[in-house]
């Protein structure tokens, strides 16, 4: 009961933060799965799973918003989804330390600019709609799909900068796409594909996923409640946070 209680609250506190800032979950979620015991693969499969619903707990309090286009919805999808199963395929496969150092690099780098570009992700101005912008966006998008299959921490916090800084969105429309389709579909396919090369935790499920939905929908709220200039400072420092993270994380592996 104590080890189910923990888990929850963990769950509660990482994805209440996701939610906010519009990625992040595995910051404090995977670390703590680590800790107690668990391989790096089980972990793995244990917290994507578990990161579905938080999609899911935000999507609940997003879609009330109704600021979601549906054909740029299904761009982002269709671009991301192959290289989420891409990433998940080799993520057993490759080595993680200059991965992870370079990765904490970039996104430490992501809050540092957004701190020195003050009015970014403010002002809802959409931009490159037309084809070369769409097919350069795509690009990116399926690069970080990639990253988001085959590492823990932070790739959703690429996706609501790259959205903000390419496409124009403010920071609250960003974080209702990242939200609502890295979280319930790139995690999801992320999710199946790792675990179908190996096991998660099952039992620790119950814990995480409650946690998820309730730390999501309440981080969700509140995002919308603070507004664009609340989530750009959580933003800045969650990013800043992960990137620390997964730079001890690459140092440390032997």
């Amino acid at each position: 009961m104590t080890e189910q209680l923990g888990l929850l609250l963990v769950s509660l506190l990482a994805n209440g933060l996701s939610a906010m800032a519009g990625g992040g979950a595995g910051l404090l979620q995977l670390p703590v799965l680590l800790f107690l015991g668990l391989s790096f693969s089980t972990a793995l499969a244990t917290h994507k799973i578990a990161s579905v619903a938080l999609g899911l707990g935000a999507t609940l309090r997003h879609l009330k918003e109704s600021t979601l286009e549906r054909r740029f919805c299904g761009y982002i999808l269709a671009t991301g989804l192959p290289g989420v199963v891409l990433g998940g395929i080799v993520v057993l496969q490759i080595p993680e330390k200059i991965t992870l150092i370079s990765l904490g690099i970039l996104t430490a780098g992501l809050g540092i600019y957004s701190i020195f570009k003050a009015s970014l992700g403010l002002e809802y101005t959409p931009k490159h709609r037309d084809l070369a912008g769409m097919i350069t966006g795509g690009l990116v998008l399926f690069f970080i799909g990639v990253l988001n299959g085959s590492l823990t921490s932070g790739t959703g916090l690429f996706v609501t900068l790259w959205l903000v800084r390419w496409f124009g969105l403010d920071y609250k429309r960003a974080v209702a796409y990242v939200l609502v389709l890295v979280g319930m579909f790139w995690n999801g396919s992320g999710a199946i594909t790792v675990a179908l090369q190996t096991p998660p935790q099952w039992s620790w499920l119950p814990a995480l996923i409650l946690g998820a939905l309730i730390g999501a929908y309440a981080g969700a709220h509140l995002a919308l409640a603070r507004g664009n200039r609340a989530i750009k400072r959580i933003f800045e420092a969650l990013t800043i946070l992960v990137g620390i993270k997964l730079i001890f994380d690459g140092i440390a592996i032997i």
